[in-house]
């Protein structure tokens, strides 16, 4: 390769005046933990009832580190399939008296308000979704978009940062828990198969990964 030949456009853009610490990272693409709660395993027929995301920002020192958490309790679609053995799982009762749930639609745009707001105000052009086993999340965040029809859906449409594969390369653990462990970060089972705990325990565990592997980096250096 010729060090004195042209930068490419995608090299440009990362490298473009006015571009944050994060967008030069990920290559404009702002990552954004998500965890689903739902009534089954099947996008397409079964409830989303539960949703949570947390931006991730990085600071002057080039570490990443979680943003606030936006969530939403969803109401079940019409004619939504709600399997009880989900329900036993995750301990959700969709039509409980106390359960302030929004329509798939309101409850997206509660969701999706705040991470356009990060995507613009990092610099980036589009978040990319991190997940534990990510492409279930995607796919009920896919199909409550089609439901609603959303046209703005801020996420990547198939690209994820798989937590449960960085920790296996990290931790030697996939499982979440195992992997929370061995990051030596606090987790507590009893609010676990929460949208908004979940979510923001994998944020912790994608930053912890992301410094670890930058601490290591420098060492290199």
């Amino acid at each position: 390769m010729n060090p004195d030949a042209p930068e490419t456009a995608d090299e440009l853009a990362e490298n473009a005046p006015g571009k944050s610490g994060i967008a030069r990272r990920f290559r404009g693409f702002l990552p954004v933990a998500v965890d689903v709660e739902t009534a089954g395993f099947n996008a397409e027929t079964d409830a989303l009832l539960e949703i949570a995301a947390v931006p991730i920002h990085m600071d002057s020192e080039g570490r990443v580190y979680p943003g606030q958490t936006v969530s939403a309790h969803v109401q079940p679609f019409p004619g939504a399939n709600l399997e009880a053995s989900a329900l036993a799982f995750t301990g959700i009762d969709p039509h409980h008296p106390l359960r302030i749930a929004e329509a798939e639609g309101p409850a997206l745009k509660k969701i999706f308000e705040p991470i356009r707001n990060a995507i613009k105000g990092s610099g980036c052009s589009r978040a990319i979704l991190v997940g534990h086993n990510p492409a279930f999340d995607l796919a009920f965040l896919k199909a409550a978009v089609a439901r609603t029809g959303i046209k703005r859906n801020p996420f990547h449409q198939f690209s994820t940062f798989d937590t449960a594969t960085l920790a296996g390369l990290a931790y030697g653990q996939t499982v979440l828990a195992r992997a929370i462990a061995a990051a030596s970060i606090e987790w507590d089972s009893n609010r676990a198969h929460s949208a908004v705990y979940d979510t923001e325990k994998t944020a912790e565990l994608f930053c912890k990964i992301v410094n670890l592997w930058g601490d290591l980096a420098r060492l290199e250096r």
